[in-house]
């Protein structure tokens, strides 16, 4: 039975992470790190995401929304629900159907939407930065940037609502969102569109999943720091749909 506090509301956040098809995912880094690697970079970036949201003590559970079929597999695995991306609208669209399907779970849960894309992601960290957005009904934290978001959360009773893509931050002040201002939180905030962000994650030190792409990269061998976060080893080798 799950948890439930006094005023019925679940105990526990659940998280919410859009993963696109893994042949468009990450299309930016093709420029740092090549085609070949970009699929494999955009998983092991999702393992190492999820493996370490799931070891996060505030952590109910993980809704992955998806379609690709590698990526789910390897997902499920770890421990995350697959929810398909339906009705396939885009990245909002998508979190806003990811949330919906976890509250039609648990009417109370409070969800956050989490990026796909934080490699360098510590559970201590992300604790952080859930206990700051229990105290507001919606609240978000900022890319690196400052430009983007990396975290949407909307406590029991509260709708997501979700404004994601480009300049974010702005779209979700300007929706009445609370931004969080946690210290101490950077690989919360980390994440990886570009070679430049993934060698800043690299210096951070990266979960197993990225560290085992890294180490293969031409060039980023030196780099491939581990953070001995949850989880182990390489993911499975990714190829584009009909090759």
């Amino acid at each position: 039975m799950i948890p439930m506090r006094r005023d019925g509301a679940d105990v526990g956040w659940s998280l919410v992470v859009p993963l696109k098809p893994l042949v468009r995912a990450k299309s930016r880094l093709s420029a740092g790190v090549g085609e070949e690697f970009r699929p494999r970079l955009a998983l092991a970036f999702a393992l190492d995401t999820v493996a370490a949201a799931l070891a996060c003590a505030d952590v109910r559970d993980v809704a992955v929304v998806t379609d690709d079929p590698v990526a789910g597999e390897h997902l499920a695995a770890l421990g995350a629900r697959i929810v398909p991306d339906a009705p396939a609208n885009g990245l909002n669209a998508a979190l806003a159907h990811g949330a919906a399907v976890v509250r039609a779970h648990r009417p109370g849960a409070p969800v956050a939407a989490l990026n796909a894309d934080l490699p360098a992601l510590r559970p201590a960290e992300l604790a952080a930065v859930l206990h700051s957005a229990s105290l507001f009904p919606r609240a978000f934290l900022a890319d690196a940037a400052y430009i983007g978001t990396t975290l949407l959360s909307a406590t029991s009773g509260t709708e997501l609502d979700p404004a994601f893509g480009g300049a974010s931050r702005a779209r979700h002040l300007a929706s009445g969102a609370c931004e969080i201002a946690a210290p101490g939180v950077v690989s919360v905030r980390r994440d990886v569109d570009t070679g430049a962000d993934l060698r800043a994650a690299l210096a951070l030190g990266v979960g197993p999943y990225t560290a085992g792409q890294a180490r293969v990269l031409p060039g980023w061998r030196e780099r491939a720091g581990v953070s001995g976060g949850p989880g182990g080893g390489a993911p499975p080798q990714v190829r584009a749909s009909g090759a």
